[in-house]
């Protein structure tokens, strides 16, 4: 599935998926530009969360985190692949005052 939303996003060299380690007890899950870590077992949001994660991250760790970029990005993937309303998350996110880029674009693609 990663390589498919990936590809869909048109973007080349998906992140690697490997397993989050079993003794990880406070991490859901992780990511970065280069690999996914994900447990057995991925809820769709997660997955998509993680995904946003390696598409706001470059090669060499740059990140804004949770930030306007990530948050950008993590709509685009939920509104696409998980059908959720765009302007209900917008405002939710705005009513929790989370900044959002929603032009946000890989940062990789940038350089």
């Amino acid at each position: 599935m990663v390589n498919a939303i990936w590809a869909d996003q048109g973007l080349l060299y998906p992140p690697a998926v490997e397993r989050l380690p079993r003794q990880a007890r406070r991490t859901i899950a992780s990511a970065n530009r280069l690999a996914l870590y994900l447990p057995e077992e991925t809820p769709e949001w997660c997955l998509l969360h993680e995904l946003a994660h390696a598409i706001s991250t470059t090669a060499d760790g740059h990140t804004d985190g949770h930030g306007p970029i990530f948050m950008g990005l993590y709509v685009l993937l939920l509104v696409r692949y998980l059908r959720l309303d765009q302007p209900a998350l917008l405002k939710s996110l705005h009513q929790s005052n989370i900044r959002i880029f929603t032009d946000a674009r890989p940062v990789f693609l940038d350089k």
